[in-house]
């Protein structure tokens, strides 16, 4: 899971080509049918299948020299981290010989700045892998170590703990470069919105995008001084595939490419087709309304703020936990508000669980110390101790157990480590997992979703580039200049905007890009036998 809103991509390198150093690649080869033990039928660690003594450096392991490792996360670092960071090197100076440096490289401009990371040499032990920081594209091209010969001595723990089919999905050209969480769970989007107002105001419940707009209308009419929709600049992510998932599309296509999910084989251009005219004018029509700020492009906040700070009165999507998220800040400030949800799945008819590749951490080429990195990160994943203290604080400062449940000490202001204050979604562990009360409504909510759920068969798909980079950054380029304020809604000629678009973008050679995406898509389809 990820803190703010971004896309569900399919391996596409948003922030341009990568640098000529990372085409080497890693070889190895995987442990097999082993990774199984431990496993009950849902894929999830069984009861006992880890504890404080499994994780003990006593394969070999050389820890005589002392390292400090460079541990790099997305987002904003938790005020209290440097009270973790302490505790946690306390341990890991003892078991491991090893200390950790925790960076973050907050939300602004993230995958810029996590390119760069893997593009300048910079020493890097653990870096966070998911499918919309492209961990295919980057393991595709060298960026990162493959773990198959390092596994086994350096985390034989963490190698049986992950399921094999786990350790499989996640393979780039049939090696493995990250290190996958084992959690299942829903990152499907849904509308968030005030259900107080809703009340208040006899306002439709939004379940698709007719009432949804119904409900913004409500909202400005009554609450004129209220944001109807929280945004920011990256409408693509926040508006475009959000759309495009109440239609029905698969993840977050590249290039205007459009394929639906029950028809994964029928490949054509979204681009400069009527649905896209259609969503366009939606978004022309929404910013005519007041719901998309004319400076939209120019927000940099995160999605979530302006709901827990009472600037906004819904959220086009987010997941459930997300939303989990924002209700139990809410609930400390504002007891009186009332935060409601409603998952797409239950208009579209169907939702897929995350994919393994969704949240993970791999080791990239210029580590320095790969093998007690790979050590240190199966402690935080196996060790309770590690475990619980990165994901929830301190017990007693930060939060206490209280029947069962997770309770924050104070509130989302005066609290230094809220639940998950790390970003800490790839090493959680089903067997210590603290959820607070209102997360039963969160399971209450996956419940419903696995009634319905399909699974996701693209997420494997690594796109291939290197035949048409330079076209790709090009069209980029002018994504940014004619694509972006279309979506935004602040184009005042629809028609005219986008056969402006469409024309430019032919000129950066789209129907190159196209034409070989397709054809890899095709390929990978057929290898994997989707019909």
């Amino acid at each position: 899971m990820r803190k703010k809103a971004g896309r569900k991509s399919l391996v596409v390198l948003t922030a341009g080509m990568l640098s000529l150093s990372l085409l080497a690649g890693c070889g190895g080869n995987n442990n097999g049918n082993s990774a199984n033990a431990g496993k009950d039928n849902s894929g999830n660690a069984a009861k006992n299948s880890s504890s404080n003594t499994a994780t003990k450096a006593d394969t070999g392991l050389d820890t005589s020299k002392k390292v400090e490792l460079q541990f790099y996360m997305l987002g904003d670092a938790p005020k209290d981290l440097p009270i973790i960071q302490d505790e946690i090197n306390k341990m890991a100076q003892e078991d491991l010989n090893a200390t950790v440096k925790f960076n973050y490289t907050s939300w602004t401009d993230w995958d810029q700045k996590y390119k760069l990371l893997l593009s300048s040499g910079q020493a890097i032990d653990l870096i966070f892998t998911a499918d919309w920081t492209q961990y295919q594209s980057y393991a595709k091209r060298g960026a990162f170590l493959a773990l198959d010969d390092l596994l086994p001595k350096a985390a034989p723990e963490l190698q049986k703990f992950v399921p094999a089919s786990m350790w499989e999905d996640v393979k780039v050209d049939n090696k493995i470069y990250t290190v996958p969480a084992t959690y299942k769970e829903y990152v499907t989007n849904g509308f968030v919105y005030r259900e107080d107002l809703r009340k208040k105001y006899n306002l439709p419940a939004p379940t698709d995008l007719a009432s949804y707009e119904a409900y913004m209308d409500g909202i400005a009419k009554n609450e004129p001084d209220l944001m109807p929709m929280s945004l920011n600049s990256d409408v693509g992510n926040n508006l475009h595939y959000i759309y495009t998932e109440l239609n029905k599309m698969v993840g977050a296509l590249p290039y205007g490419m459009g394929v639906k999910y029950e028809t994964p084989t029928t490949v054509y251009s979204y681009w400069g087709s009527d649905e896209q005219k259609e969503e366009l004018k939606t978004m022309k029509r929404w910013a005519d309304k007041g719901f998309i700020p004319k400076n939209v492009l120019n927000i940099k906040d995160t999605m979530q703020d302006p709901i827990t700070s009472g600037k906004a009165a819904s959220m086009f999507g987010d997941n459930p936990t997300r939303y989990n998220d924002m209700k139990m800040k809410i609930a400390t400030t504002h007891p009186d508000w009332e935060l409601a949800y409603y998952p797409f799945g239950k208009t579209t008819g169907y939702a897929t669980p995350v994919h393994p590749i969704h949240n993970g951490f791999a080791i990239p080429k210029s580590s320095k110390n790969p093998e007690r990195a790979l050590a240190f990160y199966q402690k935080l994943v196996l060790d309770k101790r590690y475990n619980q203290l990165t994901e929830y604080g301190v017990e007693g400062k930060n939060y206490t157990v209280e029947d069962g449940y997770y309770k924050m000490v104070g509130t989302s202001q005066s609290n230094g480590f809220t639940r998950e204050g790390m970003n800490g979604w790839a090493w959680r562990n089903p067997e210590f997992m603290l959820f607070d009360k209102g997360f039963d409504g969160v399971k209450a909510i996956f419940d419903e979703l696995d009634k319905i759920q399909k699974p996701d068969l693209f997420l494997g798909f690594a796109e291939d580039y290197s035949s048409y980079q330079a076209e790709k950054a090009a069209l980029e380029q002018v994504e940014k200049q004619y694509l972006y304020p279309l979506q935004a809604g602040l184009v005042d000629d629809v028609d005219k905007g986008l056969e402006t678009f469409m024309q430019k973008a032919k000129q950066a050679g789209l129907e190159k890009i196209q034409a070989e995406w397709t054809k890899q898509w095709n390929e990978y389809t057929a290898q994997k036998g989707i019909k």
